[in-house]
């Protein structure tokens, strides 16, 4: 368990500008990870086997992409007990993102807006940072038990034409598909222009084909297959879910995560920040986040894997994800407010709730 509580490191963070917040904390967990600093935030990994698109997670409980984009606190950030960590956005080139200030707290709300645009160090020093983790070194070892299943999350450059987008998914997908445990496709984000529209009927079945060809012929070169998620958003419809759900099916890709931030400001009127562009986090965006998850179950029907994320903030919210219809979940703004402390919480919450049938 972590020696130094969250509630006395909070304020200190929470007093900085929430990217300054951010960065430090990543440099932190990259630099202090395998070192007596790490006992400051580990926690034992509470066991809750799963065995989900062909991986088997040590737990149900997962990071979210987005908290660490450049792959460099994988060793720190999977000492906190995670059963899966997913890294990224990665996109074939560097870019900076979007301009400062682009990260805003609503503490009332529980909650984050972010409008970063996907800013990371490209493709290249991403995949040396997966490589150099002690995770890829040491824990594919043979008497290391349960290991942490590491996911990598992909993208588009914000300078390429949507018309093209589908070339730098699959330059991404080339460049980490060794290294990964699954890879995600991120069509969501609010953050790049267009973006979301390659959730739209013809962009989607282009999109996912190319990306299912690329992995048959990667699953051959590498003699082992590497199961493709795709990242959707909350603020779709139940007919746009069905026609995702559908593609999914269509194209056998393995699994999906719901949800990415929303652009709805329903639930944050009148707070300060509440309308600065960008994607909503927290707990405003849990009931949209469950209502696709349910669509989706619906849809899909049972055994299609899902993965819960949007508005965790306590074991009872990673329950309520289960029970909508996700096999497992993921937490990003839960890990701010809460700290490490909401991951050993909401795996033992999991392990003491029934199965989904």
């Amino acid at each position: 368990m972590a020696l130094l509580p969250y509630g006395l490191a909070r304020p200190l963070l929470f007093g900085l500008d929430p990217e300054a917040a951010h960065d430090r904390t990543i440099d932190m967990l990259a630099r202090g990870a395998g070192t007596p600093l790490q006992w400051a935030w580990c926690n034992g990994r509470v066991s809750d086997p799963l065995e989900l698109a062909g991986l088997r997670l040590p737990n149900r409980v997962g990071l979210a992409a987005g908290l660490d984009k450049n792959a460099r606190a994988i060793d720190g950030l999977g000492a906190m007990g995670f059963g899966f960590v997913e890294v990224g956005t990665v996109t074939p080139l560097a870019q900076p993102g979007n301009p400062k200030p682009r990260m805003f707290r609503l503490p009332a709300a529980e909650a984050l807006i972010n409008r970063m645009g996907f800013n990371n160090d490209g493709l290249d020093a991403f995949v040396r940072n997966v490589q150099n983790s002690r995770f890829h070194s040491a824990s594919r070892l043979p008497g290391k038990g349960e290991r942490m299943i590491l996911g990598l999350n992909i993208g588009k450059n914000a300078a390429t034409p949507i018309e093209r987008a589908t070339d730098d998914y699959l330059t991404c997908l080339a460049g980490v598909y060794p290294w990964a445990d699954y890879v995600t496709v991120n069509i969501s984000s609010p953050n790049t222009r267009n973006l979301r529209d390659l959730q739209s009927d013809a962009a989607l079945d282009a999109l996912l084909a190319a990306l299912k060809g690329r992995q048959a012929e990667l699953a051959q070169q590498h003699a082992r297959r590497v199961p493709l998620f795709l990242k959707i958003a909350p603020d779709l419809d139940e007919t746009q879910v069905q026609a995702i759900a559908d593609a999914l099916r269509r194209h056998g890709i393995e699994g999906v995560i719901a949800t990415n931030t929303t652009l709805s400001r329903d639930a944050v009127q009148g707070l300060p920040h509440a309308q600065e562009a960008g994607g909503l986090s927290g707990a405003p965006v849990r009931e949209a986040s469950n209502r696709v998850i349910r669509q989706l179950r619906a849809a899909l029907g049972p055994g299609f894997p899902i993965i819960g994320v949007g508005g965790i903030l306590s074991g009872a919210d990673a329950v309520a994800k289960i029970e909508a219809g996700a096999d497992a979940v993921q937490i990003y703004t839960g890990l701010i407010y809460k700290g490490p402390a909401l991951v050993d919480e909401a795996a033992r919450a999991l392990r003491q709730h029934p199965r989904r049938a």
